[in-house]
This record gives C-alpha cells, sequence and structure tokens, in this order.
C-alpha cells in the first residue's frame, strides 16, 4: 500500500471501479490519521476495506532492537518480512532532530571505513520500508521529526526509482507533507542517476560523500570511485547544480594519517570552491576489523581552520552514539554475525 504515489494509488482505486477521491481518503488513513490495518479506514465504503485488504499490504516494520546513548542518540533495528534487518537512527542537535534513513539492505560499494557493506548486499529496500522508518519514529517518539537524510545502511542512488518514490510520497501535501528542504540525499557518487536526480525537480538536499581528493586515495577507501572517478563525479555535480539543484555539501570522514593532511585540506578547497559546495567534517568512528585511527581533536580542529581560512565554509559532525554501534551498518553486522536477534526494546 505505500509503495503507491497518491498518483498511482489513484489509478489503482479506478481500476478497482471506485471514485478518484476515494484515494484522498486512503492517504488521509496511511499518513494523516497513522491507520494501522484496512478496518480503521471507516470513511471508505466496507466493500472498499475488503478490496485493500484482498489486494494491497501494508509493508509494516517489527521493531527488534533499540539502543539509546546518552548523548541522546538513539539506534532502531528493524526487521523486515523476509527476514533482514535495518537501522534507521535518531539524532538530536539542539532544536533538531534528524532521522537517518536506510535505502538497502546492506551495501555494494564496501567502503573501508564503513560496517554497512562488510556482509555485502542484499537487497534494495521498498518505498514502504523507506517510508515506514519515518512512520515508526513519529509515533514512537510522539512528535515531529525536523531532518531526514538518506545517510543510513545502503546507497540511495542505487536504489533511486524507489527512494524517488519515498520522497514524493513524503513531500506530497496528501502523504507526510515535510518540506522537500527538510530532505537530504547522500551519495557516494552514484553518476548514472545524477539526471534522474535532476529529473525530481525537488529542493531537496544533496550531499556528496568524498573523503579523499585523489583518485588513488579513493580508489582505495571506495570502490566505486573505480567506476566513477573524482572528475566524473564533480563533472556530475556540477550539471546538477547548473539544472537548478540547491548548494551541495560535501562530507569528509577524517581518517588520521590517511586523509588529513594540510595537501588533503587543500584539494578539498579545491573542489569546494568548484562546487560553490560546503564541507561537513566528521572524525572517522572505529569500525570492527577496519585499521584506521580516529584523528585527535586537535587535527580536525586544525583541518577546519585551513579550509575556513581559504572561505569554505565548514562544519564538523560531532561523533555520536558510539556506545551504541551507532555507525552505519554496526548494529546490523552484530545481529547479522551472531545469527540471531535479541527481544524488543
Amino acid at each position: 500500500m505505500r509503495d503507491l504515489t497518491f498518483e498511482e494509488l489513484r489509478a489503482k482505486v479506478e481500476a478497482m471501479g471506485e471514485r478518484p477521491f476515494r484515494a484522498a481518503q486512503i492517504f488521509d488513513w496511511l499518513y494523516k490519521k497513522r491507520a494501522a490495518k484496512f478496518e480503521e479506514f471507516i470513511s471508505l465504503p466496507k466493500p472498499l476495506r475488503e478490496k485493500l485488504t484482498a489486494q494491497l499490504a501494508f509493508g509494516a516494520l517489527e521493531l527488534d532492537d533499540k539502543r539509546s546513548s546518552p548523548d541522546g542518540t538513539t539506534k532502531y533495528l528493524f526487521r523486515l518480512r523476509d527476514g533482514e534487518h535495518i537501522e534507521t537512527v535518531l539524532i538530536p542537535a539542539g532544536s533538531r532532530l534528524t532521522v537517518c534513513l536506510s535505502s538497502q539492505v546492506g551495501c555494494k560499494f564496501a567502503c573501508a571505513f564503513c560496517a554497512s557493506g562488510r556482509h555485502g548486499f542484499k537487497r534494495n529496500l521498498a518505498p514502504s520500508e523507506i517510508i515506514g522508518q519515518v512512520l515508526v519514529l513519529e509515533t514512537t517518539i510522539g512528535r515531529g521529526l525536523t531532518n531526514y537524510v538518506f545517510m543510513g545502511m545502503g546507497e540511495p542512488l542505487d536504489n533511486w526509482t524507489n527512494v524517488e518514490k519515498a520522497i514524493r510520497i513524503m513531500n506530497a501535501p496528501e502523504g507526510l507533507a515535510i518540506a522537500a528542504r527538510r530532505i537530504t540525499v547522500s551519495t557516494a557518487g552514484f553518476v548514472d542517476a545524477f539526471k534522474q536526480l535532476e529529473a525530481l525537480d525537488l529542493q531537496i538536499n544533496v550531499s556528496i560523500s568524498l573523503h579523499a581528493v585523489s583518485d588513488r586515495l579513493r580508489d582505495r577507501l571506495m570502490p566505486i570511485n573505480r567506476r566513477f572517478p573524482l572528475e566524473k563525479i564533480v563533472g556530475a555535480a556540477e550539471a546538477y547544480i547548473r539544472s537548478g539543484g540547491r548548494m551541495m555539501t560535501l562530507e569528509y570522514i577524517l581518517i588520521r594519517g590517511v586523509n588529513d593532511s594540510l595537501d588533503d585540506a587543500d584539494g578539498l578547497a579545491a573542489i569546494a570552491w568548484r562546487l560553490r559546495a560546503k564541507v561537513n567534517l566528521i572524525a572517522y568512528s572505529p569500525v570492527e576489523g577496519a585499521a584506521f585511527e580516529t584523528p585527535s581533536e586537535a587535527d580536525v580542529a586544525r583541518f577546519r581552520r585551513w579550509l575556513e581560512e581559504r572561505k569554505v565554509g565548514t562544519t564538523v559532525r560531532l561523533s555520536k552514539g558510539a556506545d551504541i554501534a551507532a555507525a552505519c551498518g554496526q548494529l546490523a553486522g552484530q545481529f547479522k554475525d551472531k545469527g540471531t536477534s535479541r527481544s524488543k526494546g
């Protein structure tokens, strides 16, 4: 049911022999009233409710584990219908309440510093499984979220058909009515989908997970670079901006002794200037099995200062939730390693 956009649902309703206005009623029950089953759609005739029950499914997520950190970060582990797991992270920061959404089970691209791809790729998430993360969190915490970022498990542009549907439902007035500017899609540089990103024609935010400023290092850290090298990524980003896309953010995980030199900072500043982008620095969060080290606070501050001296807008995203395996893919990986699931928390 939640795999359908409003337009698709309206066509489905008409194919059932029903009046088109029923689609608005159904969307109201799904996304405004947050009904959990078709029997609750009491404004619909019983025969239509029976048709919906027979032909469509809700695709609800099952909460398998929940862990909260003293810093306010909460990680949710959801079991899907096929027994696979995905993670969703809730991150508070002042008045902001950000949800980090997964788009795939696992990841194809196996970045050296990330836990998501260490167990391989299983499948894409359906739109209902993406939207379900938002609905469960909003219902659980009893308040609205302020920001929605596709930075969880998976590469969003590699599952663009379903991510696009989810975004359209999230943005639709009949759906969740989330302003486009509160939605961010992060990509490791999946250039093949940039044209589709342009065609979305919504003022969403886009960030590029860069993490290196030379092809040699990026090949080592991010195998996707062998398919889409830096110049191709930057060129696609320039075309996206020219098409009317909003200002981009460059995500840059600082890894001690790997990509944290001042030469690296100069290269990052050059790319940021070319794209008129701002930079979000993230200190590396240790991942089991990865032989990388977290930089010191002084090293992060030096790198930031170097960028700012070159007039590059820079923020530092503080690492949160380390005590609850909040880095992308860590908790799901623990469950996979154990071959079991814990009781709901």
